[in-house]
């Protein structure tokens, strides 16, 4: 199990280690062309992109354990969310720095001049709550309210799919995809869901 986690933590700073890479490459002066022609638009697009498919990956853990059986990936889901937040805020950070200058008047103007960025802004300050409340401690504290706080992360989803949607200029096929992954993903909630009531009504006395 311990290797697994580390292989896990491994596999989820890979990118950023990449874009880091890159990102010096490119501050350095050896390869002024390693993000591209605009890089900023390169390094905020890459931290998004992350976030999203991590966050889609946790949502996936249920399912797969639905599937196989295999209790034991639960274990990760927490790590998942929180490497999920963790790229989603640097996302937000990064936009922050180098797209606003830092400049903190800016953001509220921003935020609500641009619908994309309102519903990407949205889906982040959804996923502060549920990375604050993702330890056990909070989990005992918040009793049933916890599963129902961390629900959160569906709407979540559907919002950081369409901040993608709606960044996107020409190209629609890769977030069409991850639309797809996450109708997908939502739409075997669903089912297994109706089918255990199923299961519940049909063994009620």
């Amino acid at each position: 199990m311990v290797a697994t986690k580390v292989l896990l933590h491994l596999l989820a700073l890979a990118p950023l280690a990449w874009l880091g890479w890159r990102v010096w490459q490119v501050a350095g002066g050896s390869d002024i062309d390693a993000l591209g022609a605009e890089p900023v638009v390169a390094i905020e697009h890459e931290l998004g992109i992350w976030a999203l498919r991590i966050l889609l990956l946790t949502l996936a853990i249920t399912p797969l354990r639905q599937l196989t059986g295999q209790t034991a990936l639960l274990r990760f889901r927490r790590m998942l969310g929180l490497y999920a937040f963790a790229y989603a805020s640097l996302h937000f950070a990064t936009w922050l720095a180098l797209d606003l200058g830092a400049d903190l008047s800016q953001v509220l103007t921003e935020i609500a001049r641009r619908p994309f960025i309102t519903v990407g802004f949205l889906a982040w300050l959804l996923l502060v709550p549920l990375a604050a409340t993702s330890t056990r401690g909070w989990m005992r504290r918040l009793g049933r309210n916890w599963a129902r706080l961390h629900r959160l992360v569906y709407a979540i989803a559907a919002l950081a799919v369409l901040h993608f949607w709606w960044i996107v200029k020409s190209d629609w096929r890769e977030p069409a995809l991850y639309a797809a992954i996450l109708a997908l993903l939502l739409g075997w909630r669903l089912w297994h869901a109706l089918r255990r009531r199923r299961e519940v009504r049909r063994l009620s006395p």
